[in-house]
Parts: structure tokens; sequence; C-alpha cells
């Protein structure tokens, strides 16, 4: 984590980002961050405030907006910051699993169970524990999610010893637990426990002042890696980069930069060079009911399909359903599984045999 980044311009605002950056490649995670659009440094300064704090901390935002950089952050910052971070996706496990690997289990608690093995809440014992995608954790888990957060301790599977822990949790999301509670599908009160400090991360097309600091620091990080002197930015790439509504975030900036560095000549990149997305993501806060033409639009291209008497038309429109949801979501399988209503198994079975992903991902 830097504290300040000088691009090769001699252009400086603060920085941080991930300390393993280089080894997630693939990631959908954003691997930095910069404080230089008003929105960012107000939040900079929040975060100065409430860190030194012990409060628990709930962070919104969009999928690739820095959730775990701001997080990481607040701990280097409070006085937890020589004890250990671990950070914990609560949508990448299943419900049978997501107990054992929070809470941790006994030798024999479940059939594979071999031996005794803490939870992530002990391995953060001393530090702080960051529960991403915290909207994902089953009803069952979120009753025990909140009594470890009243008790401090945790019980672990197959256990009736509890275990103090001393832990700082800072949780994030990228939808409104507001409306999950209202809906049900979140505890209000473990909701009212996790956001004694709320923390609100803008979208990147929101605050516009980071787009080219970050742009020009992924440009100096990627030349570098690839071994390219000084590259520079034409003006017709800025705009571009300017207008784009940037709907997978700081990640997609990334990817851009990137691939515009691999196909750019002459040490400058254009805007020809940024193969940018067409997909909109719907914007924070607007009303998740579909479009009223929508529904019409799709009963016409069916029509439209139907005419031309294609062979195996409904494994067609499946792989195109599935494809699209799976690129929406920003490649992430557990959430366009959800946003279709399949289980991730049937999803990423599809995702293979159609070549969109390897067998070994």
């Amino acid at each position: 984590m830097n504290a300040r980044y000088r691009d090769q311009d001699g252009d400086d605002a603060p920085l941080i980002t991930l300390p393993n950056s280089q080894a997630l490649a693939t990631s959908i995670r954003a691997t930095a961050q910069v404080f230089d659009d008003p929105k960012s440094v107000a939040l900079l300064g929040r975060i100065r405030q409430v860190a030194p704090s012990e409060a628990n901390v709930l962070i919104i935002g969009e999928t690739g907006t820095g959730k775990e950089l701001i997080a990481r952050h607040v701990h280097a910052l409070s006085h937890r910051a020589n004890g250990p971070f671990v950070a914990v996706n609560c949508g990448a496990f299943s419900e049978s699993l997501v107990e054992s690997e929070l809470f941790g289990h006994e030798k024999g608690a479940f059939t594979g169970a071999f031996s005794a093995k803490a939870g992530w809440f002990e391995a953060a014992s001393g530090g702080t524990l960051f529960l991403d995608e915290i909207g994902d954790l089953p009803m069952s888990i979120q009753v025990k999610l909140l009594r470890v957060l009243q008790e401090r301790e945790v019980v672990r599977l197959g256990s009736r010893k509890a275990v103090p822990i001393d832990v700082r949790v800072i949780a994030a999301t990228n939808v409104r637990l507001e409306e999950a509670v209202a809906a049900g599908h979140f505890r209000e009160d473990l909701f009212y426990r996790l956001r004694v400090v709320n923390l609100e991360l803008a979208a990147l097309r929101d605050r516009p002042g980071d787009i080219l600091p970050l742009a020009r620091y992924f440009v100096d990080e990627y030349r570098r890696r690839l071994g390219y002197g000084k590259v520079g930015i034409a003006a017709d790439a800025e705009h571009k980069l300017l207008q784009h509504p940037w709907p997978g975030n700081i990640r997609e900036l990334e990817n851009a930069v990137h691939h515009g560095l691999l196909v750019c000549r002459n040490q400058v990149l254009r805007g020809d060079d940024l193969h940018l997305s067409s997909l909109q993501l719907r914007r924070a806060g607007t009303a998740a009911s579909v479009p009223p033409d929508a529904t019409v639009q799709l009963e016409q291209a069916l029509l439209a399909l139907f005419e031309e008497n294609r062979e195996a038309l409904f494994e067609q429109i499946e792989e195109i359903v599935m494809r699209t949801a799976y690129h929406h979501c920003h490649r992430n399988q557990v959430q366009a599984a959800k946003l279709l209503g399949i289980s991730r198994n049937i999803l990423r079975a599809r995702l293979i045999k159609n070549g969109e992903i390897d067998a070994l991902r």
C-alpha cells in the first residue's frame, strides 16, 4: 500500500493498492484506488476519522469499485494494523460449508472433517475480518454471526466450547441491505450491528475525477510489466475514457488499459486501442423492474429467430442467456447464477461446454 502516486507527468494523488495485485489478473476486484475526485477525497477524510475506532464498518459499493481496498485502508489506519487482515468472500462457499469456514470445526464434526480446523474468525483474532458480499449469507448463518458479534466468541462446529475472539469486522455489499431487510432476506438486528459506521463507495462513473489518474497509474503499472518505455495517453483516448460509463468500474478500467497497451503503437495509447464494454448495468438506486418495452422486444427477437427455423434453437437461446448474464455480472458465476435463479453448477457446466470458461477454473 502506497501513500501517494506520482505519474510520469508529475501529477500525484493519494493511492492505495492491493499487496498482491500482480497475482490477481483474473480477479474482478479493483487492485488500485486513488483519491483525486472530490467524492473520493471526502471519503478518504471520513476513513481517517473512523479507522482508529473499534466500530464495525459496512462498505457499500458496486462490484469493482474497490471495497476491499477501502477495508484494507481502514485496517492500516487502525490500532490493529500490526494484526492480521483476513478477507473472506461470503458468496464463495456453499451453505453447507460457510459455517465451518467462518467459525471452524472439530475433528469428526461432519464427513471429511479428519482434523480440527480454526475458522476465519479465529484466524483474524487481533486484527480485522473483512466479510465481502455479506448479503449472500444464508439466514441460518446470519443468526450465528449476530451471536458471535454480540458475545465476541465462536463455537466451532461439533464443539460445545466457546473460543474468545478479538476481531473487528468490516463487511461489504454491492446491494442495498435496507432493501434486503425489507424483503426479509437479511436480519435487521444484524444489519444494525454491522452498520455502526457506513462508508458508501461511489461508482467510477460518479467520480470522474478519479478516471484519468487511475488510467495513468495502470498505464505505468502495465508498461513496466511489459517492459515498455514511457507511454502517453492521447487526447482522444482520454476523452473516450471520460465518456464511458464504466459498468465494471475500476476493474474494467484496468483491463481496458492493459489490453490497450498490448495493441498500441509508437508508445501512445489512442482511442482506437481502447475496447470498451457496451454493457450498461442498472444504476444503483434505480428501480429493479424491467423496462416496459423490454419484454416486447424480447418477444419480437424470438419470433424473428423462429422464422429462421434454426436447429437446436432452445439450446442456443439458453447459451445466450447464460453467457449474457455471466458477462453482465462481470464474470462472477455466483452472482450470474443467482440472477438467473439457477445453481452455479448448472451455469458453470454450460459455460464450460460453450468454451466461455476453462474446466480447470
